[in-house]
């Protein structure tokens, strides 16, 4: 069982420090006696003194709970009160057992003697009163901190869901919409290769978590996928040129991240200009962050501060907002005109490594 295990069952981290806690009381006890020169048998006083302590505060701990949740001065005059009368009534029992064992006799006729130096038995149960209530706020903060962040996560999660998952729609209306054009001019043998290609597509979009991140190769893998069903709509009106390095296919990235910016190109180069385009693809390594560049040959866009002036549609947009989730500030999305015509997207996140394959290798 680790730390984390052990402060989160609630029950069991009281009687760890509960027992610990005297233990070390009654350590120091001996050691101090040791230094005064007290006789053996004072070792059974620290004994009793210290078992005495543990079973007089087990109830206080009960008392607390029942007014945990009182006003701030209700709850400080219960506690002054409750840990006077348990230091009180512990210094008297103290008292007993030094006359009793090492002093040998009560001493009825000094009754007064039992309440002499209580001061400072009151003193150490206030300590202790002061630790349960410290780690018990700090227990409360912790609960508190860890609701807090599942509950972050799951808004996270909800949100990169809708963002992944809007783009899907967008793309199957217009593979649907291209497989009912070539049916209708009856090319069925193209018709049935995009509804092939757009079935296995589906199934790894289907299949893949969008929480998740996947290997770069992987994710180039489902890129071919989109790609030979779009080259099946625009034939050889359609260029695809890939560059990547062997260190870049092993970098995880966001699953579908390229789709949507592929699909803008696709949109707005490609099927608007009539002898077709080129849409090069490039991802390197380089100090230690992932550099990922979608380019196209198209008319191009209107580009303000490396962002677009009017933008349309949800690709672009989804895409930034989910590196921006994922990422926070850790990362930059810029596009601008490519040479000689054209747009270019430019990314940059952090570098991690695949590091089941690198296991494999090994």
């Amino acid at each position: 069982m680790n730390w984390q295990q052990l402060v989160d069952n609630r029950q069991r981290f009281f009687w760890v420090l509960q027992v610990s806690g005297w233990v070390g009381y009654a350590l120091l006890n001996y050691i101090g006696s040791k230094v005064f020169e007290m006789r053996d048998i004072y070792i059974f006083v620290i004994i009793l003194n210290a078992y005495a302590g543990c079973l007089m505060t087990i109830p206080l701990r009960y008392l607390y709970r029942k007014v945990w949740n009182a006003g701030p001065w209700v709850l400080i005059t219960f506690v002054f009160t409750s840990s006077y009368i348990t230091g009180t009534l512990w210094s008297v029992l103290q008292k007993f057992n030094l006359w009793e064992i090492y002093r040998h006799g009560f001493r009825p006729d000094e009754w007064f003697y039992y309440f002499q130096q209580g001061l400072d038995s009151v003193y150490i149960i206030l300590c202790w009163s002061g630790l349960y209530f410290g780690i018990k706020y700090y227990q409360l903060l912790q609960s508190e901190r860890q609701k807090s962040l599942k509950a972050m996560n799951m808004a996270h999660e909800a949100q990169l869901k809708m963002l992944r998952y809007q783009l899907n729609p967008h793309f199957l209306f217009n593979t649907l919409n291209a497989i009912s054009t070539l049916i209708l001019i009856e090319e069925n043998k193209n018709a049935n290769q995009m509804v092939s290609k757009l079935s296995d597509f589906l199934r790894y979009t289907l299949n893949t978590d969008p929480i998740k991140k996947v290997p770069l190769e992987k994710e180039l893998y489902v890129l071919k996928l989109y790609l030979e069903i779009e080259e099946v709509r625009f034939e050889d009106r359609l260029t695809v040129n890939v560059e990547i390095s062997d260190s870049a296919k092993e970098a995880m990235v966001p699953s579908m991240i390229l789709q949507p910016i592929i699909e803008n190109s696709i949109k707005y180069a490609i099927a608007n200009t009539i002898s077709g385009g080129t849409i090069e693809i490039k991802a390197q390594i380089f100090a230690n962050e992932l550099l990922l560049e979608v380019g196209d040959n198209g008319p191009g866009a209107e580009i303000e501060d490396g962002q677009l002036a009017k933008i349309s549609g949800v690709g672009i947009a989804n895409t930034k907002d989910r590196l921006k989730t994922l990422y926070e500030n850790n990362y930059s999305f810029v596009l601008s005109n490519n040479e000689p015509s054209g747009l270019k997207v430019n990314i940059r996140i952090p570098y991690e490594k695949n590091y089941k394959k690198a296991i494999l290798n090994e």
